[in-house]
């Protein structure tokens, strides 16, 4: 399989890049002098495991590598990108196809477990058939390895806005980005879908040789169990959000051990789960609710 498209980073960002180019149509207003509005592309994506289709998304139409690659292992498809043995994209008048071979032992698996999926921007549960397949068994993760700190969270949100470009042209997007444990964000992904943002991401750091358990996500959208179910199969021990957390979000980072913030804006946000992986020492404005 071949390494993941080109570097998307804060630094790739600078001009404009292929990727807003590609996820933006501009469309001019009825009058002449009207102006006019840069508009989010939305595309449906279908995803094809050895010639079986398995689900089909509605997404921005970059970085669909990324977006497959990261959907097969937080679906629990794939253990590993080593599972995937070829991945091409292809354009069709409906829509996109992803085109993954993987291994008979994931095919196996997949077959038996196999149901029928359609994923949309709002939900995570569209074809799920029974409500004991909600819920996953989330072993909690080991601490880390030190507390994050206050100061790199903020520097992680201080620079979020920025590097999203595609929201900058049309409001349209949400974005999901890894910091490093002093809050530099490293990479960031933008989509019509906040858990295609947060897949695309972890398709990135699959390929990259990061260490998951150094850093944290920071998502522009609310906290939504999936978010958490999504971060913790990634392997990483925080997740903080612009906006809101739901209850089973809350539950759920509880168990698997997961650092939980959201409300995430303006130098202030809210510890939902386990404040005690947070260093607290310079926390003024910090509000905290176990």
């Amino acid at each position: 399989m071949a390494l993941i498209n080109s570097a998307f980073t804060p630094e790739a960002l600078a001009g404009n890049t292929p990727h807003v180019l590609r996820d933006v149509v501009r469309v001019r207003g009825p009058q002449a002098d009207a102006g006019h509005d840069d508009i989010a592309c939305e595309q449906a994506v279908a995803l094809e495991y050895n010639g079986i289709s398995h689900a089909a998304l509605m997404a921005s139409p970059a970085h669909i590598e990324e977006l497959a690659l990261g959907f097969s292992f937080t679906e629990g498809i794939i253990e590993s990108p080593a599972d995937v043995l070829d991945l091409d994209v292809e354009t069709t008048a409906l829509g996109l196809i992803a085109h993954l071979r993987i291994t008979s032992a994931r095919l196996h698996a997949l077959k038996l477990r196999r149901r029928s999926l359609m994923g949309r921007t709002s939900c995570g549960l569209c074809g799920v058939e029974s409500l004991g397949e909600v819920p996953r068994a989330l072993p909690a993760l080991a601490a880390p390895a030190s507390p994050w700190t206050r100061a790199a969270i903020d520097h992680a949100l201080g620079q979020l806005r920025q590097c999203q470009p595609l929201h900058n042209l049309t409001g349209a997007t949400h974005a999901a980005a890894w910091a490093t444990t002093q809050g530099s964000i490293a990479f960031i992904y933008e989509d019509v879908g906040r858990h295609n943002a947060l897949d695309k991401l972890i398709g990135r750091l699959l390929c990259e040789p990061t260490d998951r358990t150094q850093g944290f996500i920071v998502v522009s959208s609310r906290a939504s169990f999936e978010m958490v179910q999504k971060t913790h199969a990634a392997g990483v021990r925080a997740l903080v959000a612009v906006s809101a957390p739901t209850t089973l979000a809350i539950e759920l980072a509880h168990s698997a051990g997961i650092l939980l913030a959201g409300f995430a804006r303006e130098d202030r946000f809210t510890v939902y789960a386990h404040p005690e992986h947070l260093d607290l020492s310079a926390s003024q404005a910090l509000s905290q609710r176990a």
